[in-house]
């Protein structure tokens, strides 16, 4: 019996010092989180999508309570919401222009050709390690629709021509759809960026042509038309310097030949120059 008595007491005696310990650790390692994170987080969208450049919305939350970052970075959230964060806060509501994602092409099957006919796995990305995956323009859009399936906000769909369309009222700038394309025809801009060269081709004007209606010939009318700087041709492509985007202008597109360049409209309109031939065709270009 006096054995028993013993082993009781001596687990008693463990039991205490070990919650003697924890209890100290705990004062010692506690480490004090402010409410308001998890108020905040919770008028966030939670979709963690880093649009707002940092990594998931318990973090922006963090950074918002300690006032490193402004409300109005997350673009995602309706502008009342980000409103409601900064009067719970305190703070400035602030202004980060909304980013959407852009497809530098226009080759849609009925005006770009495809040489060969892929059969395999429905994937852009899988039909490139295919000899490209077939498309005549080597940095064309294979229109599988990689880019759509990844989207988590349904921003993106293809049209009838196999080309992706971006829903900007939608699209959130996670940059998703940047990484799953294979061709690198996605890009991340401020809708203020409404200048756009809708392609990537580097082939000369000729052979460029010869493949698909509407990519860019490097002509340079582009350049010759736009204040000095903005516009410069490299590698047989027109490109865009955004950094002068205070000075862009429609005047830009005008005389291009195949409309490869195009001006965005805020509501969603794409506006093309008076020199661009018309696409008329409907349906897809045979197989060639």
């Amino acid at each position: 019996m006096a054995s028993i008595f013993t082993a009781v007491g001596f687990m008693a005696a463990l039991g205490l010092l070990l919650a003697t310990i924890l209890i100290l650790a705990n004062r010692r390692l506690y480490v004090y989180e402010d409410p308001r994170i998890d108020q905040v987080e919770d008028l966030l969208p939670r979709a963690n999508c880093g649009a707002c450049g940092i990594a998931g919305c318990r973090a922006f939350a963090e950074m918002l309570v300690k006032g490193e970052i402004a409300p109005g970075r997350c673009t995602v959230n309706s502008p009342a919401t980000n409103t409601l964060i900064a009067d719970f806060l305190g703070v400035d509501l602030g202004a980060d222009e909304k980013r959407v994602a852009r497809l530098a092409c226009a080759g849609g099957a009925h005006v770009a050709f495809l040489r060969a006919s892929y059969g395999g796995l429905e994937s852009c990305r899988a039909a490139a390690l295919v000899s490209g995956g077939g498309k005549g323009c080597s940095w064309g859009c294979l229109g599988m629709g990689d880019c759509a399936e990844v989207c988590g906000f349904a921003a993106i769909r293809l049209d009838r021509h196999g080309l992706p369309v971006v829903d900007a009222a939608k699209c959130t700038a996670c940059g998703d759809c940047v990484t799953a394309c294979p061709k690198d025809l996605f890009s991340l801009h401020v809708v203020s960026h409404r200048l756009w060269l809708a392609c990537k081709n580097l082939d000369p004007g000729d052979e460029g042509e010869h493949e698909c209606d509407v990519v860019c010939t490097a002509c340079g009318r582009c350049a010759q038309d736009s204040p000095e700087g903005l516009i410069e041709i490299r590698d047989n492509l027109a490109v865009v310097d955004y950094t002068k985007n205070a000075i862009a202008s429609k005047v830009a597109i005008e005389r291009c030949p195949t409309g490869a360049i195009v001006w965005l409209e805020p509501d969603g309109r794409i506006i093309k120059g008076k020199d661009a031939k018309k696409v008329v065709r409907k349906e897809a270009l045979p197989l060639a």
